[in-house]
């Protein structure tokens, strides 16, 4: 029904009901003429609604199975069958309010992403807090996250430990703990006592105004199945009028014409496929997978080749310290905590990842002094009065004096990035630097072999060599490296030749390529604006692993659907054939066609839920 009639559902449904009461006690009490009366007063508001609906979906030049639902209920008041057009009336009515009622328990996890967005935050500000509209909210605003508050913004945590619930954003049931100067991300709930971060976004910047806005889009999208769904309906109405015809015709009566109008009202067709994929959808939403829409659904679930891009989505995107080689008396946690130390007064990548290195391990880091930075080769100062020096090999090799000797790990590695460190002149040690896979990479490749995802292809934008010793026992069928964001999107649109393509990336370059395959997917909702918008698909956790799930909920929401509409089609052309032979009067074919009805929604609503192990 349109957005207008909603809230006159319940209504809709109490009239033909009462009507049908009121009408069968008046028959049972002897004043059957008046029973005719009642009932057809309880028919026409839900006929004239219908009539309603009809004109609107004609203009925008739909045309549903809601025309056999107004020919029924007419053609029943016409012949004189007035319990049969009351019947159908309440079962029309029941039926759309039954498919609301479901498609609200569908999206039910969508929903409450969306009621869950906060709309005032707690402000520290000249020694007082102050309440503030979360629009008002400045990047550098200091706020007060209290128990049970949802985080209104990105930033991290200034004062306090933050014990976060993020199982409504990513499916995790286990809280997480932030310390101060750990970042935190929108949207979760502060499931310990309170705390105070430092916003770094503004609101509609923040990563859950993100979710948000990508929540709102799906719930707008509209399903190429429900389209299918549709031209379904216009074979369907020629079919029931030309038997309803050929039953008046070949047996003179007029009353199995109604019966096999009664039967075919409304279809399974039109019930059961939105259902399904929206509870697909909301199913999706609770493992912490956004997906845009019944469309990217429904040809996710038909994905046979996968494109991968590397840094960000194979690989964490940030190198980490694989090894560490020492050249004196320092033990390695000595070192990293010197050198983190140091790097503390850089800004660059890789000194932001010795620091948290270091902080990962629990080291104390001390506040150096007289520090000196040579852009893009490496840094000197003093930590704890000893002069330390971290950088590249040449540029600490140049400052110490000992130079440093090469680790074996650091000669026969390819791709990763070696970092010296020397102590009062001395080197003490080199650490090893790479950007690692995943955990789990190659068993989720597997696994999707054997979802029969028939190809898997690296496309990167990095070296050939650095590509492929990343990947070089992964079960990938082709690597592609060197590659700018247009070329990527060749790569996807020439895979295409194997079936529907999947890319599956998180940065900027990545958008054109997200937008060129039949389903892209955006790791992360804190990945790159570019990729998050273009993106079909969103995974709200940073875990390459939700990629299996979000097939799985594809495919069976889709395999859900169509049992629900052959199934339903099949039992109501059953039905329509037997109310045509005079098997079926009106009434019964308006009840079975409810139980038909009731049943397949109930099988769409399915789709909601994990299916039984084993």
């Amino acid at each position: 029904m349109p957005e207008i009639q909603k809230s006159l559902r319940p209504i809709i449904v109490a009239v033909p009901a009462v009507g049908l009461l009121i009408g069968m006690a008046t028959h049972l009490m002897g004043f059957s003429p008046w029973s005719g009366w009642i009932w057809t007063a309880a028919t026409i508001p839900v006929l004239l609604v219908l009539l309603a609906e009809i004109i609107v979906s004609l203009r925008r030049g739909d045309v549903g199975l809601d025309i056999i639902a107004a020919f029924s209920m007419s053609a029943a008041l016409i012949f004189g069958e007035h319990l049969a057009a009351v019947v159908v009336a309440l079962m029309y009515a029941g039926g759309q309010y039954l498919e609301s009622f479901a498609e609200r328990r569908a999206s039910r996890e969508m929903t409450a992403l969306l009621a869950r967005m906060p709309r005032t935050t707690m402000r520290h500000r000249a020694g007082k807090l102050e309440e503030i509209d979360l629009d008002s909210v400045e990047p550098g605003d200091r706020l007060l996250v209290r128990q049970g508050d949802v985080v209104p913004v990105d930033g991290t945590v200034v004062e306090g430990v933050a014990v976060l619930d993020q199982s409504a954003l990513t499916g995790e049931s286990v809280p997480i703990q932030r310390s101060a100067g750990e970042a935190i991300m929108s949207g979760a709930t502060n499931a310990g006592a309170a705390f105070s971060m430092l916003a770094s976004r503004r609101a509609a910047e923040s990563t859950y105004a993100g979710i948000v806005r990508l929540v709102e889009a799906a719930q707008r999208s509209r399903a190429p199945m429900s389209r299918l769904a549709d031209r379904f309906a216009l074979i369907f109405l020629g079919a029931t009028i030309a038997l309803a015809a050929a039953a008046w015709f070949w047996s003179g009566n007029p009353i199995r014409a109604v019966a096999v109008l009664v039967v075919a009202t409304p279809c399974p067709l039109i019930l059961a496929v939105p259902v399904a994929l929206v509870s697909g959808l909301s199913r999706a939403a609770k493992h912490g997978i956004l997906v845009k829409g019944g469309k990217a659904l429904e040809t996710l679930a038909q994905v046979r080749s996968l494109v991968f891009d590397k840094t960000g989505t194979l690989t964490h995107g940030r190198a980490r310290i694989v090894s560490t080689t020492l050249t004196s008396g320092f033990s390695a946690n000595e070192v990293l905590r010197l050198a983190a130390s140091l790097d503390q007064a850089s800004k660059h990548v890789i000194a932001e990842t010795l620091v948290d290195e270091a902080r990962s391990h629990g080291l104390q880091l001390t506040v150096p002094n007289d520090v000196t930075e040579t852009p893009g080769e490496g840094i000197e100062g003093l930590v704890d009065g000893r002069r330390v020096i971290v950088g590249g090999l040449r540029f600490v090799s140049r400052r110490a004096t000992r130079p440093p000797v090469p680790s074996p790990a650091a000669q026969t590695t390819t791709g990763p990035l070696t970092v010296a460190v020397a102590v009062d002149g001395e080197v003490a040690g080199i650490l090893l630097l790479a950007d690692q896979l995943r955990a789990g990479t190659d068993a989720l490749l597997r696994a999707l072999r054997d979802l029969g995802i028939e190809r898997i292809v690296l496309a990167t934008g990095d070296r050939r060599e650095v590509a492929r010793s990343v990947v070089a026992a992964l079960s990938i069928d082709a690597v592609r490296s060197d590659l700018t964001p247009d070329q990527k999107t060749l790569v996807v649109l020439s895979e295409r030749k194997n079936g529907p393509v999947m890319m599956i990336g998180d940065g900027v370059n990545d958008a054109p390529a997200l937008a060129a395959a039949d389903v892209g997917m955006a790791m992360g909702a804190k990945g790159s604006a570019a990729s998050v918008e273009t993106a079909d698909v969103v995974l709200l956790v940073d875990q390459l692993d939700r990629v299996l799930p979000a097939i799985l909920i594809a495919r069976r929401s889709r395999t859900i659907a169509l049992q629900s509409v052959y199934a339903g089609i099949g039992l109501s052309i059953a039905g329509m054939i037997a109310a045509a032979f005079g098997f079926l009067t009106p009434v019964e074919g308006a009840l079975l066609q409810e139980v038909i009805d009731v049943t397949v929604i109930l099988n769409a609503l399915r789709a909601l839920y994990d299916p039984p192990a084993g």
